[in-house]
């Protein structure tokens, strides 16, 4: 059987198109394997509880009796690590069904109680 003298050129262009094809999609077209997709997921997920217990955070910090005083401590602070230190130790970032305070969330919880208190 005689194989014609287009097929080698042709398979190889096909070779070539589909690894060009999967460099382009990955890259540039949003593609994903499924270890990248679940890693995306949990950063997400993590972000948006976050964001849910900040509004948690805030209001904790608004109900310590002491919380005018501690807030002021807390805008005199220079760096954004001691601010989120005192977060912690206030007790602030620490939800209520929750044995040990969230770093992320007394980061955030910082910032915005900072940003409040600027305004």
């Amino acid at each position: 059987m005689q194989i014609p003298t287009w097929t080698k050129p042709g398979i190889t262009g096909a070779i070539v198109g589909a690894i060009a094809t999967m460099i382009v999609g990955f890259s540039q077209g949003g593609w994903y394997t499924t270890g990248s997709a679940d890693r995306l997921a949990q950063q997400k997920a993590e972000v948006a509880v976050i964001d849910a217990l900040l509004p948690v955070c805030i209001s904790q910090s608004k109900l310590d009796p002491e919380g005018t005083a501690k807030l002021g401590q807390l805008v005199g602070m220079k760096t954004s690590y001691e601010q989120r230190d005192f977060v912690l130790k206030a007790g602030w970032a620490t939800m209520p069904a929750a044995g040990e305070p969230n770093r992320e969330l007394a980061s955030k919880c910082a910032d915005a109680l900072v940003k409040s208190a600027a305004s």
